[in-house]
């Protein structure tokens, strides 16, 4: 490829200038994203189940619904929460299977559990087409003149309605403020003294609710459509409604009720800065799309829009994902950029020839706009993933080499560019080979660190391709044009000043082959013993700029009581003044895709671009909590937050599961363990998930009373739903608003148990009784939600760890709530250990399968398996210093760390290649064995010292960088640079005086 590369010098840079247009044209329509989208492929069964108990709701519709999904195929987890009046069932799937595919299974399966359910207890629905990245742009209708109903009327029929309609949006999501109805609200004693009951009143408004059609007549030549015209229009139509006559006067609704446009019952409000409440939109992202496009969209059009909003009405955003993303994508190109510029120094201070550096540095652009093509042609996004991991200095590896020996042999007159570039050729191939070869393991990632890992992966893969064909044709070719033979005999002052250091160390080193050997196997060892003993976790959090708070009250907690106590608490989180805004969540939205009863509160809190350290900030933030009772919390952030619920059903670092039947059982076991945990070092936001405590009145009809009145169960529940819940009697259509219909009783007449017991129910043969005759009523704790996974219940105790690793925590926790069990009750550990667990179980098969493809790949090359094992010595000594870099910066070992090391293996072997074959390449030319190790050590001390420079100098941005997704990147970058530093010594000491040991033993061997 080299030879016909400079025997067409016009055709390959001609080729070269298209595909680098080709490669712009690409990178302009690659999607920008802040991280890979790690959600698993799930889909959301949610059921609204009218005023329906924990315990009703998971037997009429929860287990139906599990039932009709058992077999599908793919499925890996089939998680449910049954809580009051909602179900929801999660089924997650294995990551090969495509989500729409999964949601047409879902579907057809749906059909089959719609016919098990009871009638009236609710239809089951797919939730939107998004992810837990997916809450992409959240926003508050904020309107001076209008009240909250009108606020919500506003968001949900105009402001809503226009969003929806952008492309990439899934769904926006109404959340807080006052649902309009028309309400007819009954007066019990004007009901009884016209002889009308609440379902008389119900049914007249079913028949005087409708249009007719009367199909069209042809009159006079001309054809008439025929309607009869019915529907309710407005507030006075509805009292003008007859429900019969009393002595030639008609009895209208108006007489018996007060109808006006009423608050609907709600599970869910959001309040702001401590100044009460607020009405908030939240749009969804289709699953697949660009967040920062759609988001942009999303901007643009609410500005458009307030245009022709009533006067002062405005959408402001609290929370845009462009905001994350542009800052991630600071962080990123501020590391590449920087990292471009310590390579190129690097190439032009050793090289010593400026023309020869640019050639080399060159390879950097050009190999990008190589991997962008191939990124769009297989949809991987740009993210810090993707392109955060990317050294620079591993894409001109090939080209050093290459350009190195041509000035080289360039200065010394020995041959051409084309003979001191097939000279090096194979090194070139097998070495950058590796590296893309340790790279290919990582694609076999799955789950959330496949979703973190396999596009970092790709990406490297395809820059690294993209260099390797540059090396062989486009490299050679400008230095045919670029670099003259001769120049300057002497090496730059960098590389003679290191020279003058290596070969008096040459010489110690080849006089202690054995003790070399010995110290870098016990350096090896302790390296071992530290990385044991150093803890783990899954990844490092990326700080998301923002913070999260989940806030618990009593299951009992009211709504209205809720958002007093919550307002108290934004009232305290903005006495920070490194907080911007405060927007908290009470309850769920709309469409629930975050089930929280009224109890529960997620607060997000946005912070001021000078925020500090945000640890210090949440540490603060902690004490001064600790001062407004009622309340447990959590610190989180907001995406994390998200994620992790959606994952695995657990909102912190470590949910601990326990397993079994008896709810009450669980309950009592989920208390014992959070109180051991409580007592582990580093355990911090104990919580247990709230199963009960919620307060029942409880209506239990009396069939003995019920018998001697004739009434049956069926009567008197019609009665208990028509006074005090919400059944809708219609809907009524005013142009393209569509407002529920409802009838119950005043709010006096209901507002109590003793006002309950008094509602009249009639009976068959006239008359009517009190409720209080017929039914007992009591107030009695009951069941706030139940959790069931894989069929069987769970009650769930979660804990944030800090100021330690996870796994250590983990392993201490396991042993500590062991012993806590009944018989028949299991444990399971999920949250971001779970992910851990997986993640390391693959790595434990990826890691020796890399390494033996290594090796393989070495023998291919040298045909030698001493020598091939000789140069794997690179592997362990790289660990040792990598290991050295963790312990030392205190960091604990990561999924991403772990990257870093495979990253780093290939790295580290690619020198050592370089080495033996240069050293081969004396011996066949007849050299002696002394000589060959010590004058091709010598030569190839430049080209070994500019790859670890520069592949090392490429990640130092990356390690010391403290900007938006530098947290994650920092582990792999530390690995990276302090296992070269450790590798490169062994290649330039350990490395030639094993050689000549190994050699001269099997030369007396042969001889």
């Amino acid at each position: 490829m080299i030879a016909w590369s400079l025997s067409l010098r016009p055709l390959v840079l001609f080729l070269t200038l298209l595909v680098a247009l080709y490669g712009a044209l690409s990178l302009a329509q690659l999607p920008i994203d802040a991280v890979p989208d790690v959600t698993n492929v799930q889909v959301q069964i949610n059921t609204e189940a009218e005023a329906r108990s924990p315990l009703e709701v998971e037997s009429q519709i929860t287990f139906p619904i599990e039932q009709s999904l058992a077999g599908l195929p793919g499925v890996e987890q089939v998680r449910s929460l049954s809580k009051y009046g909602l179900s929801q069932v999660t089924v997650v799937f294995q990551d090969r299977v495509d989500l729409f595919f999964a949601r047409q299974l879902v579907l057809e399966r749906l059909q089959e559990a719609r016919g098990q359910i009871p009638e009236g207890m609710g239809d089951p629905e797919m939730a939107p087409i998004s992810t837990g990245l997916g809450e992409i742009y959240q926003y508050e209708v904020r309107a001076p003149g209008l009240d909250l109903m009108e606020r919500r009327s506003l968001q949900d029929f105009v402001v809503k309605r226009q969003l929806r309609n952008l492309r990439g949006v899934a769904e926006v999501n109404s959340f807080g403020g006052l649902e309009a109805q028309f309400q007819v609200l009954a007066h019990p004693a004007r009901l009884q003294a016209r002889g009308l009951t609440l379902a008389d009143l119900f049914q007249a408004l079913e028949k005087n609710n409708l249009n007719a059609a009367g199909g069209y007549l042809e009159y006079r030549g001309e054809q008439y459509v025929v309607r009869g015209l019915g529907r309710i229009q407005s507030l006075q139509d509805v009292r003008d409604i007859v429900l019969t006559e009393s002595g030639g006067v008609p009895v209208r609704v108006g007489d018996v009720a007060i109808v006006e446009m009423g608050p609907a019952l709600r599970q869910g409000a959001v309040t702001r800065d401590g100044q009460g409440e607020i009405v908030t939109g939240i749009a969804m992202m289709l699953v697949g799309e660009n967040s920062r496009n759609v988001a942009r969209r999303l901007h643009k059009r609410s500005a458009e829009m307030e245009p022709s909003l009533p006067a002062g009405a405005t959408l402001d955003a609290f929370y845009d994902r462009t905001e994350l993303v542009d800052r991630t994508l600071a962080t990123v190109a501020r590391n590449l950029l920087e990292g471009a510029v310590l390579v190129i120094l690097v190439l032009f201070f050793t090289l010593g020839d400026m023309r020869a550096a640019l050639i080399v540095a060159l390879a950097i652009p050009l190999s990008m706009l190589f991997a962008a093509i191939l990124m769009v042609k297989t949809g991987i996004s740009g993210n810090l993933m993707s392109l955060g991991a990317i050294d620079f200095g591993l894409i001109v590896d090939g080209s050093v080499v290459m350009v190195e020996n041509a000035v080289r042999r360039l200065r010394q007159h020995e041959g051409t560019v084309l003979q001191a570039c097939q000279e090096v050729a194979r090194p070139v191939v097998t070495g950058v080979g590796i590296i893309i070869l340790v790279y290919l393991p990582l694609l076999t990632l799955t789950g959330m660190e496949g979703k973190m890992f396999v596009p970092m992966a790709a990406t490297v893969v395809f820059a690294l391709s993209g260099s390797l064909l540059l090396a062989l044709t486009t490299v050679p070719v400008l230095a045919s044009y670029w670099l003259k033979r001769g120049g300057p005999e002497r090496d730059s002052r960098l590389v003679e000043l290191a020279r003058r250091a290596y070969r008096p160390a040459l010489t110690w080193a080849l006089a202690r082959p054995g003790q070399l050997v010995l110290v870098a196997a016990t350096l090896f060892l302790l390296s071992l013993v530290t990385l044991s003993r150093m803890g783990a976790e899954f990844l490092p959090e990326l700080d998301e700029g923002a913070i999260a708070i989940q806030a618990s009250r009593l299951p009992s907690t009211s709504l209205t009581q809720s958002i007093e106590m919550v307002t108290r608490l934004e009232q305290a989180i903005k006495e920070f003044p490194e907080v911007k805004t405060v927007v908290s969540k009470t309850g769920r939205p709309d469409i629930a895709t975050d089930p929280m009863g009224v109890e529960v509160s997620d607060i997000i809190i946005t912070l001021n671009p000078q925020h500090g350290d945000k640890n210090a900030l949440v540490e603060k933030m902690e004490q001064r909590l600790k001062e407004v009772p009622g309340m447990n919390y959590s610190f989180s952030q907001p995406i994390e937050l998200r994620v992790s619920e959606l994952i695995s059903g657990v909102r912190s670092d470590v949910g601990l599961k326990i397993f079994g039947e008896d709810l009450d059982v669980l309950k009592a076991t989920a208390a014992k363990v959070a109180a051991r945990l409580g007592e582990i070092e580093g355990a911090a936001d104990i919580q247990v998930e709230q199963v009960s405590g919620l307060p029942y009145l409880q209506i239990e009809f009396d069939r003995q009373a019920m018998a001697r009145h004739g009434l049956s169960a069926a009567d008197l529940a019609d009665v208990v739903e028509l006074a005090v819940g919400e059944r809708p009697a219609g809907t009524v259509m005013l142009g393209d608003r569509r407002y529920p219909l409802v009838v119950r009783l005043q709010a006096p007449y209901r507002s109590d148990p003793t006002a309950i017991g008094a509602i009249a129910v009639p009976l068959p043969r006239g008359g009517q009784v009190p409720l209080s005759d017929l039914a007992s009523i009591r107030i009695e704790p009951g069941l706030a939600q139940v959790s069931r996974e894989n069929g069987q219940r769970r009650i769930v105790v979660e804990a944030n760890v800090r100021g330690r690793d996870m796994v250590s925590f983990v392993d201490e926790a396991r042993a500590a709530v062991q012993p806590l069990l009944p018989e028949g009750y299991f444990l399971d550990f999920g949250g971001q250990f779970e992910n851990y667990r997986r993640a390391r179980n693959r790595l434990l098969v990826v890691v020796p399968v890399s390494l033996a493809m290594i090796y393989f790949l070495l023998y291919a090359s040298l045909r030698s398996a001493r020598q091939s094992g000789l140069i794997f010595l690179n592997v362990p000594f790289a660990i040792t210093g990598g290991v050295a870099a963790l312990a030392g910066r205190g960091l604990p070992f990561s999924i991403s760390a772990g990257v870093g090391f495979i990253a780093l293996f290939g790295i580290a072997v690619l020198n050592g290649l370089v080495l033996i074959n240069a050293l081969n390449l004396l011996r066949a030319q007849g050299r002696g064995l002394d000589e060959a190790v010590e004058e091709g050590s010598l030569s190839r001390l430049r080209p070994v010292m500019m790859t670890a420079l520069v592949a090392s100098l490429g990640f130092i941005p990356m390690a010391l960088s403290h900007g938006a997704g530098a947290e994650v990147q920092r582990p792999l970058a530390t690995v990276v640079i302090g296992g070269l530093i450790t590798s490169t010594l062994l290649t330039l000491l350990v490395l030639p005086s094993a050689f000549r040991w190994m050699e001269r033993d099997r030369d007396e061997s042969s001889s």
